[in-house]
């Protein structure tokens, strides 16, 4: 029972972390109500666990395991190829709602987000807990699928509390408890505390979250850097890390990965998929007006060992074709023809803003300008007519045929359905249910 008489010392800040109890398989139970009850996994179009059901994962199944693995634990095992766009647009509808109750929203990812309700008590009429329990009320009637929720002080605690009670929990986590919770918690568990520095804490005989909470101040601040010290204070109940509640309005790095199958030992099919992601990287960058100056291309043979080489350019770049033109050389240096590669993939980073300089001797500014506004009209017809309507003839063969062929080229239900008027690559956006 949460505790009514609560009082608003416990909470000077008010942080909800609500987490999507295995969303996208929940997703695809509440679509089709046979499979309540089943083991579903989707990710079929990658040949690997994207997401599981609880009755999946209480059979030792676990995210990134190969499919034919889950085969052996779980036999009866529903695989589902997964429908990001479905997902996308229920994750849009979960935000949606949690801003009715607050507009300091972050949206952490297309699971999960923070909601930070303080000084919410009076225009809600409610307290602090009973707000969580509502937003929790409001998710689970809406959607037919179940939310985590962990209400605390900060950040940290609320996603400490979302987790105690998954799946369908809600935990709150007043300042004067958070030992109480953290007291046998393992150092590794703690959000943003990763398998090195949980190394480094056990060499120094740390290995829970209250022995680390315990530290003082002088001792932390020798030892770690920043971060690791803003999550040490907020152990401790300080809010530190504040939610980032604006839409992203710019990147560090971009990155494209796409797996196809069936796997291919073919050059020129390789190329293509690699070019392919170049184009949807460089789009991104043009839509945030970035330009790279270096970029990563690497590849992954079926056996999942990759290999990768680092490119630089001799300007920051947003045109493709100067992207493709700079990775060949590698490409054909990486490329084993004795191998079956299953994925590539890239990533640009040194990301600068994409302007104007001034003209120079040699027309390069000039033939810049040029390239822009092709690629200002390519972009203007993707938009109108669908993302791949225009593409480089390098990537020719990454269109010519599905991403994935035979089984695992089953396409998710809401492409099988399409309403009147709608087309494989335009399409309303409205999930198939809900």
């Amino acid at each position: 029972m949460l505790d009514k008489n609560l009082s608003i010392s416990s909470f000077p800040r008010a942080v909800i972390h609500i987490d999507a109890d295995a969303f996208f398989a929940a997703c695809e139970q509440a679509r089709d109500p046979r499979l309540k009850g089943r083991p579903v996994i989707t990710g079929k179009e990658r040949n690997i666990v994207a997401s599981m059901s609880y009755e999946a994962k209480a059979r030792g199944v676990v995210r990134a395991m190969r499919l034919s693995e889950v085969k052996k634990l779980c036999p009866d095992a529903v695989f589902l190829p997964s429908d990001y766009e479905t997902y996308s647009l229920l994750s849009k509808r979960f935000f949606a709602i949690v801003r009715r109750f607050t507009p300091d929203v972050e949206e952490y990812g297309i699971d999960e987000c923070f909601a930070d309700i303080t000084g919410m008590r009076r225009p809600l009429k409610m307290s602090y807990p009973r707000i969580a329990a509502a937003v929790k009320e409001e998710l689970d009637r809406s959607f037919g699928l179940t939310f985590s929720c962990g209400l605390g002080p900060n950040k940290t605690v609320a996603k400490i509390a979302s987790k105690w009670k998954k799946p369908s929990g809600l935990t709150v986590i007043r300042g004067r408890d958070i030992q109480d919770f953290i007291r046998g918690m393992p150092v590794e568990k703690v959000w943003g505390i990763g398998p090195q520095t949980t190394a480094y804490l056990n060499k120094l005989g740390i290995r829970t979250a209250l022995q680390f909470a315990q530290k003082d101040d002088d001792w932390v601040k020798a030892r770690f850097s920043k971060p690791f010290y803003e999550t040490w204070q907020e152990l401790n109940g300080r809010m530190v890390f504040e939610l980032e509640t604006e839409g992203k309005d710019t990147y560090a790095s971009i990155q494209k990965v796409k797996t196809f199958t069936p796997p291919s030992r073919d050059p020129e099919f390789v190329f293509a998929q690699l070019s392919k992601n170049v184009e949807n990287a460089t789009m991104k960058a043009r839509r945030y007006r970035l330009a790279a100056g270096r970029a990563i291309l690497f590849l992954k043979a079926q056996d999942f060992r990759g290999a990768g080489a680092e490119i630089r350019f001799s300007r920051p770049t947003a045109f493709p074709h100067e992207v493709i033109a700079a990775m060949e050389p590698a490409f054909k240096r990486l490329f084993d023809p004795k191998k079956l590669y299953r994925s590539t993939g890239v990533v640009l980073f040194k990301l600068t803003e994409d302007r104007i300089v001034q003209p120079d001797l040699f027309g390069v500014t000039a033939r810049c300008e040029r390239l822009g506004r092709v690629y200002e009209a390519v972009d203007g017809i993707r938009v109108k007519y669908g993302k791949h309507t225009l593409f480089l003839g390098s990537s020719f063969y990454a269109h010519k045929f599905a991403q994935h062929l035979g089984e695992r080229g089953d396409a998710p239900r809401r492409k099988k359905k399409l309403l009147k008027g709608e087309t494989e690559r335009q399409r309303l956006r409205i999930p198939m249910f809900m």
